[in-house]
């Protein structure tokens, strides 16, 4: 009996690491993977460091986007609400070394009382896994 329990505990660990792992693997195997990631980290967790795991090393243009993430988090201190940001289809054009990918960016605030919609577009490059590099409003 004490070796069965033994057995389950054991078993059920692994398989805890195993989620857990997955869960948090860092995935920049696509373009349109990458600023999925990008933004479920730096909109939805508001992870800083995670997000710049796929981010651009060096000179990655994402002000802009980081001031949309400041934007929501000011609204959500001076309204005393919170502002949750989903996004829709990611399209991508490019090649093997850079792309473009679009998408449009929801956010709303809780209760579904308001909420708005932007399109992005973000610049992403092969650089050992896609990274995104630019970031900014579309027309």
């Amino acid at each position: 009996m004490l070796v069965a329990a033994a057995g389950i505990g054991i078993t059920a660990g692994g398989l805890g690491i195993l989620a857990y792992d997955r869960a948090t693997r860092i995935d920049r195997s696509a373009p349109d993977v990458a600023v999925d990631n990008y933004l479920r980290a730096l909109l939805v967790e508001r992870d800083d460091a995670r997000s710049q795991l796929y981010a651009c090393e060096g000179n990655a243009q994402l002000g802009e986007i980081e001031g949309y993430r400041a934007d929501i988090e000011q609204r959500e201190e001076r309204y005393a609400t919170r502002i949750s940001v989903s996004w829709g289809e990611l399209t991508v054009t490019g090649d093997r070394r850079s792309a473009t990918v679009l998408v449009e960016v929801r956010r709303t605030v809780a209760g579904g009382v308001e909420s708005d919609a932007q399109r992005w577009r973000f610049q992403v490059t092969e650089q050992d896994g896609w990274r995104v590099c630019g970031a900014m409003k579309a027309a």
